[in-house]
């Protein structure tokens, strides 16, 4: 374990620790750094484009609980329905996921272009409307992501006794209450653990948003992930950057644990 051990003291444990000390100063991203105290923190809170990144990061996050999870879940109980193609349909709703996101996002980039593609058929432009872009954005990843929650919540599935289906059937119970009352509750651990990534995926989503608008049009579309690059690597200000970062990472810790602690009063396995 030694080898991995440092490894991953080297490229996480050591940025990581970097990152919070230069939170803590001016740093410009070269050369010195000098430390100006909590002065980047007192700024974020007036900062309006972290505020609208934030805002925006919670309903990319409110979006991809709700959607994504109920396609997911729909997709999976209707293929544990069906016995002819199952693998089929699997694979098909995977494919989009392990396509690489910059493939995903230039593909759909052209499709919704105003000019040539569904745009100019709508007269509308999903990227350039400041009402429409974070919404189009979302579309996009959704449908490289909702294929994946299918596949995690199959196999999550697949593992309810068919046992307790056949006593609901025996009892009169449909497939509809068959879902609520067999399938949700059996695989509860599994889609608290899937929300629990969606939130923390969330406030890292990054890759769509930059390679369809770079945060436009007028910040629109913009994240905590694409002000932080945007203030490190464009305006040179490596310790707000790196303040931003740990404020996502505090995020992140607080419904880890909040998860931690619900797992252990709920006694979940998983």
């Amino acid at each position: 374990m030694l080898p991995l051990i440092a490894v991953n003291v080297v490229v996480v444990l050591v940025p990581a620790a970097s990152s919070v000390y230069y939170s803590f100063t001016d740093w410009s991203g070269i050369g010195g750094a000098n430390f100006i105290g909590l002065q980047n923190y007192a700024q974020l809170l007036k900062d309006g484009e972290f505020l609208n990144g934030l805002w925006h990061n919670i309903l990319w996050t409110i979006f991809f609980l709700i959607v994504p999870m109920a396609m997911g879940l729909f997709g999976a109980y209707a293929l544990t329905r069906i016995r002819r193609f199952q693998l089929l349909f699997r694979v098909l709703y995977f494919i989009p996921y392990i396509v690489a996101s910059v493939v995903n996002a230039s593909i759909w980039r052209s499709i919704l272009d105003p000019q040539s593609g569904i745009g100019a058929l709508l007269h509308i432009n999903p990227l350039g409307n400041p009402s429409l872009a974070l919404w189009s954005v979302e579309f996009v990843n959704n449908w490289a992501w909702w294929g994946f929650l299918v596949v995690v919540f199959l196999a999550a599935m697949s593992g309810i006794s068919p046992s307790l289906y056949e006593a609901a059937e025996m009892d009169g119970a449909g497939p509809v209450r068959q879902f609520f009352s067999i399938t949700l509750p059996g695989i509860r651990p599994t889609f608290a653990f899937l929300g629990l990534m969606t939130i923390i995926w969330s406030f890292l989503a990054f890759d769509y948003v930059y390679v369809l608008t770079q945060g436009g049009p007028a910040g629109s579309t913009d994240l905590l992930s694409t002000v932080l690059y945007r203030d490190a690597f464009s305006n040179l200000q490596g310790g707000y950057a790196s303040a931003i970062g740990v404020v996502m990472a505090l995020i992140s810790a607080i419904v880890v644990v909040g998860y931690l602690v619900l797992r252990r009063v709920r006694k979940w396995e998983i």
